[in-house]
């Protein structure tokens, strides 16, 4: 076979000869942002960011620009979709208003590329991707066509550059990115800003970096002067939380490597219809039905005719197996009426056949829910002693962590009619 006669751009080098120091970060200054990211962004890196509509993205990014620009970087703002007043109007706002930052109002990517000629940045942010459009590619901006070209044109042109660059998307109804997927692909980093539009709290959460872990989470409050990071999530969770109420379990949750201690909370009431209710906020419904079934068939609780109501407090999404226990807790509480007890928090995994298993970094777990005040944990049987001055509470199934916990003293069996009549609340039950 005869040789290539293609000569190489480049030359292969050993990978033990490779240098590092390109691909260390560069802090912003937003300290849950850096965190999150692992230190900083990457000079020469894409990274996306993405979510809902009005969730703050541009309050981010313009926070993270003026962070950069205090540290002596040049920053280029192409802002499409907003005119530059708004933009100023925003900075005034959010205390950004500082030398260094350039706004650019061009949609053309040709444009784009001449500011970044001018600008020399250190840092592009294009606010949004779907909003810029390349005139050499047929389409309407914000097409899959054109997400493509404009994407990878930004990417190269960061790769050649040196320039740190973040590209805002949007996401559909599902949650998605809008656009194509390989918008993903071609970028380093995927983060996404989540949280519930009608509360202070948003999570960034990292989908993907090359250059560190995706088990960090930043945790920001949305304030009238933009995003302030919240250091002790675990007291701004907790801060209202009424300790003499039935139907609420607490939970030492685990976010990446971060833990948050959560409140979960349940209402039973009486079905008005023939199809009770099960309705969830903040907890997979899927997993509560599963719940309610193993409550009923394993513990013999009767919950056929109730409506269930769960929430986890605070704008927070729990997904995570180690809620299980206390959810179902929370439920036993509010049918019965009684509180589980304002110093104990809960976390386990509950097994269709009723048995609570092992979940990951319960060590970690425990730690935080003692520092905030908490003296008791209830655990699966194979779970790790608790830091000193804490009391485990060690169980092998459901059944044995609700008569553990005293849920059901004082009340009639699981399953009778006062029982099926008790609601939350520490109130009389409902009549039947």
């Amino acid at each position: 076979m005869e040789p290539s006669t293609v000569a190489p751009e480049t030359e292969a080098v050993l990978l033990t000869e490779v240098a590092t120091t390109a691909a260390a970060p560069v802090p912003t200054g937003l300290s849950e942002f850096d965190r999150a990211m692992g230190g900083g962004l990457v000079p020469g890196s894409v990274t996306l960011l993405g979510g809902e509509p009005g969730i703050g993205k541009s309050t981010l990014t313009l926070q993270v620009a003026a962070g950069l620009a205090r540290r002596e970087g040049r920053v280029l703002l192409v802002g499409a979709e907003e005119s530059a007043a708004q933009v100023r109007l925003r900075a005034e706002r959010l205390a950004a208003l500082v030398d260094g930052v350039w706004l650019a109002g061009d949609a053309d990517l040709d444009m784009v590329v001449a500011h970044l000629d001018r600008v020399g940045p250190d840092l592009l942010v294009v606010d949004s991707i779907q909003t810029v459009h390349d005139p050499a590619v047929t389409g309407v901006p914000g097409s899959t066509a054109q997400v493509r070209a404009c994407a990878h044109r930004l990417v190269g042109e960061a790769r050649r550059r040196g320039t740190t660059t973040v590209l805002v998307g949007h996401v559909t109804k599902d949650g998605s990115l809008a656009g194509p997927k390989v918008l993903e692909h071609v970028v380093d980093t995927v983060v996404e800003l989540t949280g519930d539009r009608h509360h202070a709290l948003r999570l960034l959460r990292v989908a993907k970096h090359r250059f560190g872990s995706t088990d960090e989470l930043g945790l920001f409050e949305m304030a009238a002067d933009g995003m302030r990071p919240v250091e002790d999530p675990g007291r701004l969770f907790l801060a209202d939380r009424a300790t003499d109420v039935a139907g609420s379990a607490v939970l030492p949750a685990m976010e990446g490597h971060r833990p948050l201690v959560v409140e979960l909370q349940s209402l039973v009431v009486r079905a008005t219809t023939h199809h009770p209710r099960r309705s969830s906020q903040g907890v997979d419904p899927r997993r509560l039905s599963l719940l309610l079934a193993v409550l009923e068939r394993r513990v013999g609780l009767e919950l056929g005719a109730l409506d269930v109501y769960v929430t986890a407090v605070g704008g927070v999404q729990v997904t995570e197996p180690g809620a299980d226990l206390p959810l179902a807790l929370a439920v036993t509480s509010a049918l019965t009426g009684r509180p589980l007890g304002s110093d104990t928090v809960a976390c386990g995994e509950v097994g269709l056949g009723g048995e609570v298993r092992q979940v990951a970094h319960l060590e970690r777990r425990l730690q935080e829910a003692q520092r905030l005040g908490f003296t008791r944990a209830v655990l699966p049987e194979s779970g790790p002693e608790g830091p000193p001055g804490m009391e485990v509470v060690r169980v092998r199934t459901l059944a044995e962590a609700v008569e553990a916990t005293g849920l059901l003293a004082g009340h009639s069996q699981p399953g009778s009619p006062a029982a099926r009549g008790s609601t939350g609340g520490g109130g009389p039950g409902v009549q039947e």
